[in-house]
């Protein structure tokens, strides 16, 4: 995987993968915020398309993300906290295991960082509260297998 950043004009950069590019246009959207929606975007296409390679569907996919940093430089992040909000036509084990497969196996940003960061996560499924700060295991993952999912490539 390549990406090239170039400044363009006072705080505008562009970054160009081999698919596309896009502007990063700091202050607006911070690097560090990047990051955390790239996260959990990673996640957020798991929950899609696991399901989907199931015969299931999820709507109204909502993941919040909340980052505490440390104070001191390079201000990395101490922990996160994922909270899922989600419909779907399966049941909540199911559900709770699409959450899970996607933080242990599959999510490939979550998991370079699960060494150094504590991770959370919470699961609402069809509007019903089925795991709260449940803590994720730290460590080099492991895997829950859900099958060969199709995603978006890394």
């Amino acid at each position: 995987m390549k990406v090239s950043v170039s400044h363009k004009d006072g705080m505008q950069f562009e970054a160009k993968t081999q698919n596309s590019s896009f502007i990063i246009d700091c202050p607006q959207i911070t690097p560090v915020e990047y990051f955390l929606a790239g996260i959990i975007t990673c996640s957020a296409t798991d929950m899609v398309l696991m399901p989907k390679n199931q015969n299931k569907t999820v709507t109204d996919l909502v993941i919040d993300g909340d980052a505490v940093r440390a104070d001191n430089h390079p201000r990395k992040f101490n922990t996160l906290h994922l909270d899922y909000s989600f419909s779907s036509d399966a049941d909540d084990i199911t559900a709770a295991r699409w959450v899970m497969a996607s933080l242990e196996t599959y999510c490939s940003t979550i998991n370079t960082i699960r060494d150094s960061v504590v991770i959370s996560y919470s699961i609402t499924h069809n509007g019903k509260k089925i795991k709260e700060n449940e803590k994720m295991i730290s460590g080099s993952g492991s895997k829950i297998d859900m099958g060969e999912i199709e995603s978006c490539p890394s």
